[in-house]
Order: C-alpha cells, then structure tokens, then sequence
C-alpha cells in the first residue's frame, strides 16, 4: 500500500532500521505520559521488545504496520501512525477492524499533524477496502481522544487491554 502525501506530511513505511527515530520519539516523558506513566523507553527495550512487536503485524500489502510522518517542507521525522488489526496481541484480534494509532513529537502536538496524518492514512486504508476503524486511549487522554473524534469516531466502551505487553483500561472509539 502506499500512502500519498497529505499537505504538510509523507508518509514512509517503518522498518527495523527505524530503531533509532522509534527510541528518540520514547525519551519525552510528556510523549509517554500516558502510554506508561511517562518512562522513557531503552535502546535495548525499542530492539528487544517494540520492534519484534511491530514486526509480529507488519504488512506492507495491506499497509499493516508503523508509518513514520515527516514534514513535507522540513524533512523532519515527527511522528509516527500505527495501523493493525484491532486487539492484534489480545486471545480475540479483529481482522476486519483496523486499529489507527500515532506517536509524536511533544514540539508537534497543538499544530493539527497527528489528526492529518491519521486522516491520510485512514483514506488510504479505506481506498483499499478498509471499512471499520477503532482507537484506544487511556481515559485521561483527552488530547488523543480529541483525535478520535476528528477522525469520525464515536466512543464505544471502555476496556480491561490486556496482553503481555500491556495491561491497562482503555476507552475503545470507532467508525464504520
């Protein structure tokens, strides 16, 4: 799949060899306040852990995987977009219902990139048949949930995530 440029914004498909750009992103304690309390992720914990995961539900075909947002002008790498199918390392994953999620950096935040990114990315995965999108966030995420709403999802419950990464009530919003 591929992912045309959005005004501002590129899109390019994360690989392994994006382990650097994935650690950078994790060392704002304000990036991972609600991800994990705010701990900054290890080198050893992004190549050991976040990339094998990743990896696990990569596909570049159905555009399955992490997309890393640059500025069109500047060239800066400023974020990510995830897409997987929705509850991927849960014992119920939902191939038919896309999860939509994003990473960026704090200086970003405020300026409209994640929903456009998120946008783009929606449209693409619609355009190649994709007709159900959830996000999770913690409930206390107003910022991400706020993005949620921009993309044309409704909140739909709230939920015990749990797999053997993560453990954490989330609320489930989505769009058909």
């Amino acid at each position: 799949m591929q992912i045309m440029d959005s005004e501002r914004l590129s899109y390019h498909y994360i690989t392994e060899r994006d382990a650097h750009f994935l650690w950078e992103l994790d060392q704002d304690q304000q990036v991972m306040k609600y991800i994990n309390g705010g701990e900054k992720s290890s080198k050893e914990d992004i190549d050991n852990i976040f990339v094998p995961r990743f990896l696990a539900y990569s596909n570049p075909a159905l555009g399955w995987g992490l997309w890393r947002v640059e500025t069109l002008k500047e060239k800066e790498s400023i974020g990510w977009i995830l897409v997987r199918p929705f509850g991927f390392f849960t014992q119920a994953p939902e191939s038919d219902n896309m999860e939509l999620g994003w990473r960026f950096k704090q200086r970003y935040w405020g300026q409209g990139y994640a929903t456009e990114a998120a946008l783009t990315v929606k449209q693409s995965l619609y355009d190649i048949g994709v007709e159900k999108f959830s996000a999770i966030a913690n409930p206390e995420n107003h910022a991400s949930i706020n993005i949620m709403k921009k993309l044309g999802m409704t909140y739909s419950h709230e939920l015990e995530y749990k797999d053997k990464v993560f453990h954490e009530t989330v609320v489930v919003y989505t769009s058909q």
